[in-house]
């Protein structure tokens, strides 16, 4: 097997030999069997390091402005006798005060906190905190359900999600459906609102 110098492959392609364009190529002949002809492609795929975070309403990768509220209607045959009051029916996107949570990462363990800037007020000096709202953590889609931070009252709490092992991903779902756990007798009002009274939480995600 041999072969053909650079003068004989040029005088090839005048003759209208079939040879592939732009790609390495090798040309063999000779009598051995088998004779073989390699040729090499170098392939590159560039990926961003992304990181996306939902809680509530929204779709997949995109950013979405919605903020869901949660809503809670305590019975006055109930306050504060320590019976956990469930949502009212339209809270959150998933309704009765659940929420689809999903967070996706691509380069290692990622932090996820919540924050708040106070307990909840009712406008006239009275407040809820918010360790009285419990969140309940279910699988979705995932195998493993996405944890939730505990909320608390002027501060950051945060936990930290691992990567799946192996690899920097993190893609992970979960059903976070939230309680008022109605544990004190507290005076009259409406707590919270649309981002007011403290009502606004905050769930932030950090990456590497």
């Amino acid at each position: 097997m041999r072969k053909l110098p650079t003068a004989l492959l040029a005088a090839a392609l005048l003759a209208g030999l079939p040879l592939l364009a732009q790609a390495e190529s090798q040309y063999t002949t000779g009598t051995a069997s088998p004779i073989t002809a390699s040729a090499r492609l170098d392939f590159q795929i560039t990926v961003p390091k992304i990181l996306f975070l939902r809680v509530g309403t929204g779709t997949d990768y995109t950013s979405v402005a919605t903020i869901d509220q949660i809503a809670f209607t305590v019975p006055a045959a109930n306050v504060g006798n320590g019976t956990a009051v469930a949502a009212t029916a339209g809270s959150g996107n998933l309704g009765n005060g659940a929420v689809t949570a999903k967070l996706v990462g691509n380069n290692g363990t990622i932090t996820l906190s919540s924050s708040t800037v106070g307990a909840l007020g009712n406008g006239s000096g009275d407040s809820i905190s918010y360790s009285q709202i419990q969140t309940t953590v279910a699988t979705n889609t995932t195998a493993t359900a996405l944890n939730a931070p505990a909320l608390a009252d002027g501060a950051v709490t945060s936990t930290t999600v691992a990567p799946g092992a192996g690899t920097k991903v993190v893609n992970l779902d979960a059903k976070w459906t939230y309680a008022y756990l109605n544990g004190a007798v507290v005076a009259p009002g409406t707590y919270g609102g649309v981002n007011a009274n403290n009502s606004r939480v905050t769930y932030t995600a950090s990456m590497p």
